[in-house]
């Protein structure tokens, strides 16, 4: 029952996936446009809540709203996180935040694209360039995770790119 000043809970299922190994997969043919992927260095918290919550919002992406301006700040200008973003005939099409924090493993925290460039073919060249920029760290294993409420090819295109699903847990998302 949600009402006014209640919450609701959503559920889904979590798959978390692992790649023990850099791809043997072909560099996918670049997308049409004027295409560039760019580190974004030292991102502003709001231009990272711009791409977090239009990315997101369609998937109730929810965790980084909730959180505060200076928390957020320590974790996306951390020097083991990376945040890409991908542009298309000079607008953001996507981000793809990388979290290499936990020694030897790396993490996508984040990874996905606008409403208006899905679609596009722009997923898996983008998910191939953010996996290839985790591969040239001192890594052993690369992390992500999907859910349910997720755009509803982000799993084959995990898997297609060589992750390995190794865990799936019912959850719920509490909405702000």
């Amino acid at each position: 029952m949600t009402g006014f000043g209640q919450r609701r809970n959503i559920p889904m299922t979590v798959t978390f996936l692992e790649m023990k190994a850099k791809p043997q997969v072909l560099p996918p043919t670049a997308p049409k446009g004027k295409i560039a992927i760019l580190k974004a260095e030292k991102p502003t918290v709001h231009f990272y809540r711009y791409l977090y919550e239009t990315i997101g919002h369609d998937y109730y992406w929810v965790d980084r709203i909730k959180t505060d301006d200076a928390s957020l700040a320590a974790i996306i200008c951390h020097p083991q996180v990376e945040l890409y973003v991908l542009h298309v005939n000079g607008c953001p099409a996507g981000m793809a935040e990388l979290d290499f924090r936990n020694t030897r493993t790396g993490l996508i925290a984040y990874f996905g694209l606008m409403p208006e460039f899905i679609g596009k073919r722009l997923g898996y060249f983008f998910l191939y360039h953010a996996v290839a920029n985790a591969w040239a760290k001192p890594i052993t294993t690369l992390l992500v995770n999907t859910c349910t409420l997720d755009h509803p090819r982000a799993l084959a295109l995990y898997q297609r790119i060589g992750f390995k699903a190794y865990s799936r847990e019912d959850r719920s998302v509490e909405l702000p």
